[in-house]
């Protein structure tokens, strides 16, 4: 259930982001992870389900209110591109590290269909990773434009 928390998280952090990107190349990245989070979602609930299991409302509580504040902040803050291209590469590689520690617990328990959709989850975080990671000079250049220095 942590795994879909974080997920149910990313989701609405990515939302804000879409609100606060004016670029429409780095706004068309966001939305295809948006796709792919609510992908994971799906992945994670059907392990859950298969396990009988249910989220726990508290985390999603959780979840919801911190991305709340993050919506805020965001509408707030400037140097809005940099930090939220900061925030979206250290988001991917945390989930990163979930779905390692997923995969290695599920494969230990025995349970292979957890472990599988753990991998296939991680790889689409990695993927997305090195999406960012290739338009790090991007962001720099929005984040100078923004500031209203010229590029």
């Amino acid at each position: 259930d942590e795994a879909l928390a974080m997920e149910q998280n990313v989701l609405r952090m990515l939302d804000s982001m879409i609100n606060t990107t004016e670029d429409p190349e780095i706004k068309e990245l966001i939305r295809e992870h948006k796709l792919d989070t609510e992908k994971q979602i799906d992945r994670m609930q059907r392990r859950l389900d298969a396990h009988g299991a249910s989220p726990s409302t508290v985390r999603e509580a959780a979840g919801i209110a911190q991305a709340l504040m993050k919506s805020v902040f965001d509408m707030a803050r400037a140097e809005k591109v940099g930090r939220n291209a900061r925030d979206a590469y250290a988001t991917e590689h945390l989930e990163i590290a979930a779905y390692q520690l997923l995969e290695r617990i599920a494969s230990r328990a025995g349970d292979e269909e957890t472990a599988v959709a753990a991998r296939e989850s991680r790889a689409e975080e990695e993927a997305m990773a090195a999406k960012l990671e290739s338009k790090w000079d991007r962001f720099a250049e929005l984040s100078l434009q923004e500031a209203g220095v010229a590029v």
